[in-house]
C-alpha cells in the first residue's frame, strides 16, 4: 500500500510540473530573436545562490540590451515557470523585470546556462528497453555517448547565441551613434541659422541708426 501512494503522489507531482507550463521549442535560428523580446538580455555568470528563498545574483559580462547600470543583478524565482539557475556557472540570459528591478527569466525564454542540466532545455535520456539484453558496461557508454552530445549541442547554440547578440548590440550603438550625429547636426544648424538671424537684425538695426542720424543732421 505503501508503494501504491508513493507512485500516485510522485505521478501528480511529475503531472502537475508537465503541464504547469506549456513551452514550445525554439530552434537555434530563432533564439536570439525571441530572446530579444524581453526587456534585459546579457551573459553573465551567478555568484550566489539561496535556494531557501529562491533568489540568485548574477554578475553582468556583457549586456547586450536593457536599461541597466548595475554589474550585479538579482533573480527572485515567482513560480513553476520561472529558471532556477541553481549552479554557479555562465548564463546567457533573457529576461523581464519586476517592480522592484530584479528580474524574472522564464522557463520559456531561450536562457540557458553553459552546461543547464537539471533545467527544462535538457534533452530527455536515451530509452533503454527493460527487456533488452545490455550490460552496465554498454549502458554506461550509451549515456556517455548522450552527455556528449548534448554537450556538443548546447555549446553549439552558446556560441551562436554570443555571436547573434554582439551582432545586434554592435547594430545598435551604430544605430545609436548615428541618431546622436544628427541630434548633434540638427542642433548645429539651428544654431547657424539663430545666429544668421541675429546678425541680420543687427546689421538691420545698424543700417537704420546710420539713416536716422543722417536725417537728424539735414
Amino acid at each position: 500500500m505503501n508503494l501504491k501512494y508513493i507512485f500516485i503522489i510522485s505521478f501528480i507531482f511529475i503531472c502537475n510540473n508537465c503541464f504547469s507550463c506549456e513551452c514550445k521549442p525554439i530552434d537555434r535560428e530563432n533564439m536570439v530573436e525571441i530572446g530579444l523580446k524581453y526587456e534585459i538580455a546579457f551573459y553573465g555568470e551567478v555568484i550566489k545562490v539561496d535556494s531557501i528563498k529562491r533568489i540568485y545574483t548574477f554578475r553582468i559580462i556583457e549586456l547586450f540590451k536593457g536599461n541597466y547600470n548595475s554589474r550585479f543583478i538579482t533573480q527572485k524565482y515567482s513560480g513553476n515557470c520561472s529558471v532556477t539557475p541553481s549552479i554557479k556557472q555562465l548564463w546567457i540570459v533573457y529576461a523581464d523585470f519586476n517592480n522592484d528591478k530584479t528580474i524574472e527569466v522564464s522557463g520559456c525564454s531561450p536562457s540557458t546556462g553553459f552546461k543547464p542540466y537539471g533545467t527544462d532545455s535538457m534533452p530527455s535520456p536515451p530509452e533503454i528497453k527493460i527487456s533488452q539484453k545490455i550490460d552496465d558496461q554498454i549502458r554506461t557508454l550509451s549515456f556517455y555517448a548522450w552527455d556528449l552530445k548534448f554537450e556538443n549541442r548546447n555549446l553549439q547554440d552558446w556560441i551562436y547565441q554570443i555571436e547573434k547578440l554582439r551582432i545586434y548590440k554592435k547594430s545598435q550603438k551604430e544605430i545609436s551613434d548615428k541618431e546622436k550625429t544628427e541630434t548633434k547636426l540638427v542642433t548645429y544648424s539651428r544654431y547657424i541659422i539663430i545666429s544668421l538671424i541675429v546678425n541680420i537684425v543687427l546689421f538691420l538695426s545698424l543700417i537704420f541708426i546710420v539713416l536716422k542720424k543722417k536725417n537728424f543732421s539735414k
